[in-house]
């Protein structure tokens, strides 16, 4: 994303003033992840943080597709490399890099294998997906857990940024196991 485009939607965040939502696109968004999304998801509930709150303490599996960054390429051999930390809503099962518009066949199993395990294999137990704000990441898995039969999905758009500013609790994560 632009460094422009980004800070101002940080300022805009901070000021509780909301960038005009654009439209539903009719398929799964391809490119600039990290921009504003619609304010609805067709077939999914769309959740503020007092609502995502609500389900995550009555038990709903909550599932985070933020990206993993990749090992710079340019790293010499036998460099240490650590990825960043990342902390997410706790028991979130974290599924990186399965938001993307498309998806590798392995990455859109891994996914699958993700959702029926944060669910316990129950495509009508509530999940709610979420990455961060303004993130389109969120936006297409939980448009693909439609797809693939879940009935209860839960679109939380804040994230876990919305849940963090909330004062709610926030813990390291680890990627789920494949």
């Amino acid at each position: 994303m632009r460094p422009v485009l980004a800070a101002l939607l940080l300022v805009l965040a901070a000021t509780g003033i909301r960038a005009e939502a654009p439209p539903e696109p009719d398929d799964y968004r391809q490119e600039d992840y990290r921009s504003p999304t619609p304010a609805t998801l067709r077939g999914a509930t769309v959740v503020s943080t007092p609502q995502a709150e609500a389900l995550w303490r009555a038990g709903a599996a909550f599932v985070d597709v933020l990206p993993r960054p990749p090992r710079p390429t340019a790293l010499p051999p036998g460099t240490i490399w650590r990825d960043a930390p990342h902390d997410s809503i706790p028991r979130a099962h974290w599924l990186p890099n399965t938001g993307f518009g498309a998806l590798a066949p392995q990455t859109e199993a891994y996914l699958r294998h993700g959702l029926a395990t944060a669910t316990g294999g129950d495509p009508g137990r509530p999940v709610v997906i979420f990455c961060q704000r303004a993130c389109w990441m969120s936006w297409n898995a939980a448009r693909r857990a439609l797809a693939l039969g879940y009935r209860h999905v839960h679109w939380y758009p804040e994230g876990s940024d919305g849940w963090g500013e909330a004062g709610l609790p926030l813990e390291r994560a680890s990627p789920a196991a494949p």
